[in-house]
């Protein structure tokens, strides 16, 4: 444990010399027969204060956490998809649009490949908007801007 920990843990390092200074104090007035109760105490003191100090953290982390689920954000830097989220679709839809491309181009000849691909961008403009707030969004007369008064 560094200092910063120690402290941070609330064993400052006058306080935990104090308590150590006193049970080697006590050791020395009551002998070798009393040392390991004595190092059992001294532990368990220390142990007892490591416990608080994690408890206090803990339960700071769980109010950090529980502030940013409440309040529905998230870090602006991560990104919820994935590299295989962003193009796997895309890639996925142009290797269908391939056999899709040939029954609508057979059944309904340039109509039905038009259809067709009109379907398949559709489909991957949705999937490219979902996730953007302000992306395909119209705005209402609301006052929806920072820049409308």
């Amino acid at each position: 444990m560094t200092g910063m920990d120690a402290r941070d843990a609330g064993l400052g390092d006058t306080e935990l010399k104090k308590e150590l200074a006193a049970t080697l104090h006590a050791r020395r007035e009551l002998g070798e027969d009393y040392e390991s109760a004595l190092v059992d105490s001294f532990l368990e003191k220390v142990d007892q204060r490591i416990d608080g100090a994690v408890d206090r953290r803990v339960r700071r982390q769980v109010a950090e956490q529980q502030m940013v689920v409440a309040r529905g954000s998230r870090s602006p830097d991560k990104s919820t998809d994935t590299w295989g989220e962003r193009y796997g679709f895309g890639v996925v839809s142009l290797v269908v649009a391939i056999p899709l491309s040939g029954i609508g181009g057979g059944v309904a000849e340039l109509p039905g490949l038009f259809v067709t691909w009109a379907g398949i961008v559709g489909v991957n403009v949705a999937w490219a908007l979902r996730g953007s707030p302000t992306l395909g969004r119209r705005r209402g007369k609301g006052g929806d801007s920072d820049w409308e008064e």
